[in-house]
C-alpha cells in the first residue's frame, strides 16, 4: 500500500490498554494507494491469498529477526489486516505495537482480529511517508514493513523508507518482507502473477533487487538481506538494517 510532510514530533507516550486499542486514526488521505490484494481483488481476499504464499513462515521469520522486547515502540507500517501487528504482540505483549494503514477498510479487519484476540495494538490510518505526522521523529525502536514497498511507484519507496529512516531512533532496527530479487527463471515467471495485480511499472524494479540500494540509500547503514523464501508467487525476502548512530 502506498503511502509528505516532515513535522518533528514527540515520542508516542505510553497509556493503558484500553486507550491503545481504541481506533486512532490520525491521518487521514484521500490520495491514491494501491489496496492490499492488488487493484482487482476484494479486501476480503487478502488474508486468504496470503495464507498461499507461505505467510506463516516468512512472518514468523520477520518477528524473529524483529526481535521484540518489553517496553519497545514497533511501528507496522502498511499493516494490512494486522496479521504481523499481532503476531509481534503475541512475541512480546509488553512492546507497544503501533500498526498504520492508509486503507480505512482493512483497518477495521485489523480491529475486529485485534478484539477477538484480546490484544491492545494502536491502529492508526495513514500514508507511509507520513509516519513524522502520525507519530513524531525518532519515536520508534523498530519498525516493519511487509508486502508494501513492491506496489508502490519508484518515487514512493524513497519516500517511504525516508519517513521510516526519520521515525526510527538511532541505532533502531528496520526489518523489511518483500519480493526482492527474483533470481531464477521460476520464481520471475511466479512473480508475473504479482505483477499482474499490482502492476510492473511498480513492481520490477523489486524483482531487480533495488531494495537493498534504495534502504542505503535513505540512510541506513548494515543492510542485509537474511532470509529468501520461495512462493508460487515469486520469492519474498526479508532484509534487516539499522539506522545509524546511537
Amino acid at each position: 500500500m502506498t503511502p509528505s510532510s516532515e513535522t518533528p514530533g514527540t515520542r508516542p507516550q505510553p497509556s493503558d490498554s484500553r486507550s491503545r486499542s481504541r481506533p486512532r486514526d490520525t491521518a487521514r488521505t484521500s490520495r491514491p494507494f494501491t489496496p492490499a490484494a492488488g487493484r482487482f481483488a476484494p479486501t476480503g481476499l487478502y488474508d486468504p491469498v496470503a495464507a498461499l504464499i507461505r505467510e506463516r513462515l516468512w512472518r514468523g521469520l520477520l518477528a524473529m529477526h524483529v526481535a521484540p522486547r518489553p517496553a519497545e515502540v514497533i511501528v507496522d507500517v502498511g499493516c494490512g489486516t494486522g496479521s504481523q501487528a499481532l503476531l509481534l504482540h503475541r512475541v512480546e505483549p509488553a512492546a507497544r505495537v503501533i500498526g498504520i494503514d492508509p486503507d480505512h477498510r482493512v483497518l477495521t479487519v485489523a480491529r475486529r482480529k485485534a478484539r477477538v484476540a484480546g490484544a491492545a495494538v494502536d491502529w492508526r490510518q495513514g500514508m507511509g511517508d507520513e509516519l513524522v505526522d502520525v507519530l513524531g521523529a525518532g519515536s520508534a525502536d523498530r519498525a516493519v514493513s511487509s508486502l508494501v514497498l513492491h506496489q508502490c511507484p519508484l518515487p514512493m519507496k524513497r519516500a517511504i523508507l525516508a519517513s521510516l529512516h526519520t521515525v526510527l531512533r538511532p541505532s533502531g532496527r528496520l526489518v523489511l518482507a518483500d519480493y526482492g530479487l527474483q533470481r531464477t527463471r521460476l520464481m520471475r515467471t511466479a512473480f508475473r502473477v504479482v505483477q499482474l495485480a499490482d502492476g510492473r511499472a511498480d513492481t520490477q524494479p523489486n524483482a531487480d533487487g533495488i531494495l537493498p540500494s534504495l534502504m542505503t540509500e535513505a540512510g541506513f547503514d548494515q543492510v542485509r538481506e537474511v532470509e529468501v523464501v520461495s512462493t508460487v508467487t515469486g520469492s519474498i525476502s526479508v532484509y534487516v538494517a539499522r539506522r545509524a548512530g546511537g
